[in-house]
């Protein structure tokens, strides 16, 4: 399979890729265009929603007293967050977030990422962007002034059952506010990738705020992408989503059960033919199975990689995902890109909490990914 030029991307991935037979890359792999003085200063540029996980181990038996359903995402009020913590063991603190999990995976890989999201100037709000800058991406919030009892920074309570499956109660916060003053002209116009979060789409000023973004990145000649999040999000959403692979869009994110119900497919295989009409370079995860990433050149079945036990899934999508862009804008082929968000999925769900402990960059170098 030959590589796929990141100009290409931008120029809109459904109309080119390079010969099939050519397996030069554009540049050396792990070589971004930033180091060479050309292109963009950034490789991703993501929009999410800015949470504080709060992460706690439960059983199954936990969920059903406190009316969750296992394996799901609920949104909650304030109240109900603060009953539901009140249950839980010991936890643990770290900044989470969809798609901010996806670019502090890139920024450990080596890549240069920043975040744009909203947040309270509350000790989450403290919490959220000390983590985040600390692992290397810029952030640069303007915070909205926290009040005791209602206006707070967003966070997730994840409850990790013994099978490794999370059920989240999320409470957005201020996350939820985010609009078109949030936005970061400066991030927006150095990017290879404009990243969007799915969950973001519920709220009309967010929508606003990343149409807008949409149009910045392809004024500067990014790509988009969209991670469509979580089942409920395409069933809310799924006229605009399809609407957006008309022109919006060259890269989608989706799982198995997410691309089924976007095209209302029968079955996966079905939904593969779908996406491959459209011209979108969509990556499509399988949990165990690996993923399918579906070229202008046809689907690529890549399996997963080896993991000795399953601790926790929270963040493998996220992961998943960083390690795919990552690749994708460091000169690897999408094949080759997939097995590396494979490899930072792996690291993932072998421990708790969605940020990787390990040195990706070495796993990767270890999978023969970057010299």
């Amino acid at each position: 399979m030959g590589q796929l030029s990141l100009h290409s991307l931008r120029a809109g991935y459904r109309r080119t890729v390079q010969n099939e037979h050519d397996d030069t890359p554009d540049k050396e792999a792990g070589t971004s265009e930033v180091e060479s003085g050309e292109g963009p200063t950034l490789d991703v540029v993501a929009i999410g929603n800015a949470l504080v996980d709060v992460l706690a181990l439960a059983k199954d038996a936990d969920l059903t007293q406190l009316g969750l359903v296992k394996g799901t995402m609920a949104l909650v009020d304030l109240a109900r967050s603060e009953a539901i913590y009140a249950t839980l063991g010991p936890t643990t603190e770290a900044s989470g977030g969809s798609a901010a999990n996806t670019v502090a995976g890139v920024a450990a890989l080596g890549g240069r990422a920043a975040f744009l999201g909203r947040v309270a100037d509350d000790q989450l709000g403290q919490v959220f962007t000390h983590d985040i800058r600390s692992i290397g991406v810029a952030f640069d919030p303007t915070p909205t002034k926290a009040v005791a009892g209602s206006v707070v920074t967003g966070h997730c309570l994840v409850l990790v059952t013994d099978d490794a499956e999370r059920t989240m109660a999320t409470h957005l916060g201020v996350a939820s506010d985010f609009g078109l003053g949030d936005l970061h002209s400066a991030h927006l116009s150095s990017a290879h990738v404009l990243y969007l979060e799915g969950y973001l789409w519920d709220q009309p000023a967010a929508k606003a705020g990343m149409r807008e973004a949409i149009d910045i990145a392809h004024t500067h000649d990014a790509a988009v992408a969209l991670t469509l999040s979580d089942p409920f999000c395409v069933q809310s959403h799924q006229a605009e989503f399809l609407e957006l692979l008309n022109g919006d869009l060259d890269m989608l994110f989706a799982n198995e059960e997410e691309i089924t119900l976007l095209f209302g497919a029968a079955d996966f295989d079905t939904a593969v033919e779908a996406v491959a009409e459209t011209g979108i370079l969509a990556v499509l995860t399988r949990g165990s199975a690996g993923c399918v990433v579906v070229t202008a050149s046809g689907p690529i079945a890549v399996p997963a990689a080896p993991v000795d036990r399953v601790v926790d899934t929270t963040g493998a999508g996220d992961l998943f995902a960083a390690g795919f862009l990552y690749g994708i804008t460091n000169g690897l082929s999408p094949e080759a890109s997939a097995r590396l968000g494979g490899v930072c999925a792996a690291e993932i769900i072998a421990h708790v909490g969605a940020r990787p402990l390990a040195n990706l960059r070495d796993l990767a170098v270890a999978a023969g990914l970057f010299g």
